[in-house]
This record gives structure tokens, C-alpha cells and sequence, in this order.
């Protein structure tokens, strides 16, 4: 298992990537749906906090084999069982995620979280015996996973009133493992591949939203009293995923990861973006039960189940990757959209002013397009240059 190279011509998703992916399809689709329930019977504080800790398991691990194969994926049979062992790891985990959000009870989202790592450690150690300056990078990987994993185990037999701050702890320690791994080198990245991976995880979680559009129309069928405001509701929501999706694929996203601290920030900037397009589809759902007299929430807490995830999402991708990539009406534009949604719990249809909102931003997108973070140092040094010369005498001087 040797380094593939990052300026590998051609390099897409394999079919094994893709198949992986299905698997948190799954996870994350029973997430929605528990947030979703949470909400509805005005938990709110309880179906946040335990959605934000199963999704963290999620998307860690889903994370960490993407930058692993990105590296070293050499699609060898025991590499393709050692990610089957991680996808039966996540089935796991989603079996887990009901008894998470209803009792309070983890074990089973640890266990399947464990058997996902555990794997990822066997393939950094067999990176690591491909020598090299990435020997000691894929040890360090290797030991600091591994350690975490003890430590989430051990956490499971902690009192009830330390879970969340041992949650966050070892939340923090996961993510400092790949920091001290790569603090002296750092392993290969292909920037066009890691994006790609990205792209289609986002893909995922905003198809989430479409399912909560056509269970809108579902819903329409049952309840002819209701017709209007779901088929509303529906179209609405298909306007939105279709927008957030065009702010998502607007600028070219490898251009912000030459460097390891962005790619850092990218990384872990994406929980949130992940996160809040997940809970968008939840807030659907809530939307619908709240049109249909089966939500405990009043119809402003209703709508702002749908306006926040939207504001988290637009100002993830704005500060992540499209700041970097446009000019200053844009840059002006989709943060200040991201505000304006959170006002529209006071429009009497629900969505309705997010939707413009949002329409508004993507026509700014349209007529502004992506200007790299290259051309605009290539302007400025024409401009330097020009003045330069404007302060040179002339000829005759």
C-alpha cells in the first residue's frame, strides 16, 4: 500500500467509494427521521444535542476513509474487505441511532463506530509498511485512533451526568489526531478526488430534502383539506434543495486546499454544512406535521426548523469555499440571504420568502461567476504594476 499520486491525471470516485456511500445513505436518513420525530414533540434541546452527537459519528468516519483513500486506496481485496468491515460498522451505528435519540443510550452507536475505526486502523497500519516519511505518519494515525477507541469505549460505563462533557472531549480528540499525525509531513492529497467525495456526500444529505418534497405530496393525497399549503410546502422545498445545491457547485472547491490549514478548515467546516442539510429534511417533515395538526411546536418554531439548517449551510459553503472564489457582491450576497431566511417565520406561507431569498442569490451567482483566488492575484499585480508605471517618467521628462 504505497502513496498514490496527488497529480494523478483522470482520478474519479471508484465504484467501491459509491458503494460505501450507500451505507450512510442509511445512517443519515434514519438521523433526519429521529430529528424529525424530536422536534415534532417539542424536544428540541434533546433532538439537537443527540443529533449533533450521532451525526459527528457519522461524518468522522466517513471523512476519515475519504482522506485515507484519497491517499493510499489501492482497491486490493483486502482493501475491499477491510471498508465492507466499515460499512457493516455503520449499519451498526444506524441500528443504534433510534435507542440514542429515545433513551439516551449510545452503546450500540459506539460499538458500530468502533468496529468503522478499528478497520481504518488496519489500513494505516498497512500503510505503514510501505516506509518512507509516511511510515511514521501512518503510526501516529494508527496509535491516536486507536487510543480514542479505548476511550469511547470506557466512556460507555461514565455516570450519566458527565456524558456530554466526555462527548465533547473525546469529540476534540478525534479531531486532534490527524493534526499531530501530519504536524512534521503530510500525506498525499488529490485535490480534484477529495472534492468530488465531498460533492457527493452533499449530494446525499440534500437528497434527504427531495424525499421530504414528495412525502409533502404524499401527504397532499390523504388530506385534500391541506392540498394547497403541502403542494406549496413541495414545490417550495424543491426550489430551495435546487439553490442551495447551485451555491454548493457554484465555485471550483480544490482550489481551497493547497494548503494543509485549509484543508483542515474544509474538513471540518463540513460537519456543519452536512449537518444542516440533514436537518433541512427534518425540518420538512416538521413543516408538514405542523400544516397537518400533528406537531406540538407552534407554526414560527415550525418554520424556523427549516430556516435555520438553511442559514448554517449557506454561511458553511460562503466561509469555506466561496469567500475564497468571488467577488464582492457575492461575498455580500449569500451571507446576508443567510440572514434574511431566518425571517421567514413571519410570512404567513411557510418557506415562501426563503425561496426567494434564495432565487435572489442564485441569479447573483449567475451573473457574477467564480473568480480564483489566482486571478484575482494576477489583477492585483497588473494593477501594482500599472501604477508603478504611471510613476515612472516618461520619455520626455
Amino acid at each position: 500500500m504505497r502513496p498514490r499520486d496527488p497529480d494523478e491525471p483522470g482520478r474519479t470516485a471508484t465504484p467501491l467509494e459509491l458503494f460505501f456511500d450507500l451505507v450512510f445513505v442509511i445512517a443519515v436518513s434514519i438521523a433526519a427521521v429521529q430529528l424529525h420525530h424530536a422536534l415534532t414533540e417539542n424536544h428540541i434541546a434533546h433532538g439537537l444535542l443527540s443529533y449533533a452527537a450521532v451525526f459527528f459519528a457519522i461524518w468522522w468516519a466517513w471523512m476519515n476513509f475519504t482522506w485515507f483513500a484519497t491517499a493510499y486506496g489501492i482497491d486490493d481485496w483486502l482493501y475491499r474487505v477491510l471498508t465492507f468491515v466499515q460499512m457493516g460498522g455503520v449499519l451498526v451505528l444506524a441500528a443504534g441511532i433510534d435507542p440514542a435519540f429515545t433513551e439516551g443510550d449510545f452503546t450500540v452507536v459506539v460499538i458500530g463506530y468502533v468496529v468503522m475505526r478499528v478497520a481504518m486502523i488496519t489500513q494505516w497500519l498497512r500503510a505503514s509498511r510501505a516506509g518512507g516519511p509516511d511510515r511514521g505518519i501512518a503510526r501516529r494515525y494508527a496509535v491516536g485512533i486507536g487510543l480514542v477507541q479505548l476511550l469511547w469505549i470506557g466512556r460507555l460505563f461514565l455516570p450519566a451526568s458527565i456524558q456530554g462533557v466526555s462527548f465533547v472531549v473525546l469529540a476534540l480528540a478525534e479531531m486532534a489526531v490527524p493534526v499531530i499525525a501530519e504536524r512534521k509531513a503530510t500525506t498525499p492529497r488529490h485535490l480534484h478526488h477529495i472534492t468530488e467525495r465531498y460533492g457527493l456526500f452533499t449530494l446525499i444529505v440534500l437528497g434527504e430534502s427531495l424525499l421530504g418534497a414528495a412525502n409533502a405530496i404524499i401527504e397532499a393525497l390523504h388530506d385534500a383539506d391541506e392540498l394547497a399549503p403541502l403542494i406549496s410546502i413541495s414545490v417550495l422545498t424543491l426550489v430551495v434543495s435546487g439553490a442551495l445545491w447551485w451555491l454548493y457547485f457554484w465555485p471550483p472547491h480544490h482550489t481551497v486546499i493547497v494548503r494543509l490549514r485549509d484543508s483542515f478548515r474544509y474538513g471540518y467546516t463540513h460537519y456543519f454544512i452536512f449537518a444542516a442539510a440533514a436537518a433541512f429534511s427534518a425540518g420538512v417533515e416538521v413543516e408538514i406535521d405542523a400544516l397537518t395538526g400533528h406537531s406540538e411546536l407552534s407554526d414560527v418554531a415550525a418554520s424556523f426548523t427549516v430556516t435555520v439548517p438553511i442559514a448554517v449551510f449557506m454561511l458553511g459553503v460562503w466561509w469555506v469555499v466561496i469567500r475564497e472564489n468571488a467577488d464582492r457582491v457575492v461575498n455580500v450576497a449569500v451571507p446576508l440571504g443567510a440572514v434574511l431566511v431566518l425571517f421567514d417565520p413571519v410570512v404567513p406561507v411557510p418557506v415562501t420568502l426563503t425561496a426567494i431569498i434564495l432565487v435572489a442569490v442564485v441569479v447573483v451567482l449567475v451573473l457574477r461567476p467564480p473568480v480564483s483566488r489566482a486571478s484575482r492575484r494576477a489583477r492585483a499585480d497588473e494593477l501594482v504594476g500599472a501604477t508603478e508605471a504611471d510613476d515612472q517618467p516618461g520619455l520626455g521628462g
